[in-house]
């Protein structure tokens, strides 16, 4: 099963937004975003918000950032009995031409170091690592995980 393309998220969307952020963190230890919370990232100027699928089939959603020559990807979940099926990376691939089409020269993001599922759709992508933050996320009853800080050149 392949992914279906990614849409701009919107109000309708943000309950399964919520939910996915939680489907995709909570195992790793995090705490999952909330809809306020994401309502109020939404808000933010400069913010954009992907989103892949349809209220209960909602397969993935990503937050992205533009501020000057420079895009943040804030968050990218994909429900993880939906992974391995195009709907990460298709959301990644929107989010790059996104920041491109809106100026920016580079996209950065942060990412845990044990998540190596992510860290392998970033690099396929051609993210580097420029950083890391030690101990930066928190993992529940676990250490906590240093973060990388990735960087993609995407525009001159």
């Amino acid at each position: 099963m392949t992914a279906s393309a990614p849409r701009a998220l919107g109000a309708l969307d943000l309950d399964i937004a919520a939910r996915l952020h939680g489907r995709a963190f909570a195992p790793l230890g995090e705490r999952a975003w909330t809809r306020q919370e994401i309502a109020e990232l939404l808000a933010t100027p400069g913010v954009k918000g992907l989103v892949v699928g349809h209220g209960e089939d909602g397969v993935g959603f990503a937050l992205w950032r533009v501020a000057a020559d420079e895009a943040e990807l804030l968050t990218i979940a994909v429900s993880p009995d939906r992974r391995r099926a195009g709907a990460g990376a298709a959301l990644l691939a929107a989010v790059i031409a996104g920041a491109r089409e809106a100026g920016a020269a580079c996209l950065l993001l942060e990412v845990g170091e044990d998540n190596q599922a992510a860290r392998a759709l970033y690099g396929a992508a051609g993210f580097s690592t420029t950083g890391r933050r030690a101990a930066y996320y928190e993992r529940g009853a676990k250490p906590r995980a240093d973060a990388l800080v990735m960087r993609l050149v995407i525009g001159s």
